[in-house]
């Protein structure tokens, strides 16, 4: 799970940059707004899954929940099959 969580915050990381650059080049109504939240959600969840103990009955479903998440960058060459739900 740990990699997985290095590969969604990574890839959050990018999308904030890349969305930054765009603002930044064409302004910010350029930007997709809903994305941004969202970017920001899917960290949260990322730190708070960092911080549960495993004996939470809740971390099963976070972990899932990830997984299900992470879908949206299977394109990525560093996604890594194991990771589908």
């Amino acid at each position: 799970m740990d990699d997985l969580l290095r590969f969604l915050r990574a890839r959050t990381t990018e999308d904030n940059h890349a969305y930054a650059y765009i603002a930044q080049v064409f302004g910010s109504e350029a930007l997709l707004d809903s994305h941004l939240p969202l970017l920001d959600l899917i960290d949260v969840l990322a730190r708070e899954h960092t911080a549960m103990d495993r004996s939470d009955p809740r971390s099963a479903g976070l972990a899932h929940a990830l997984r299900v998440l992470a879908q949206a960058y299977a394109e990525h060459p560093d996604f890594r099959e194991q990771w589908r739900p």
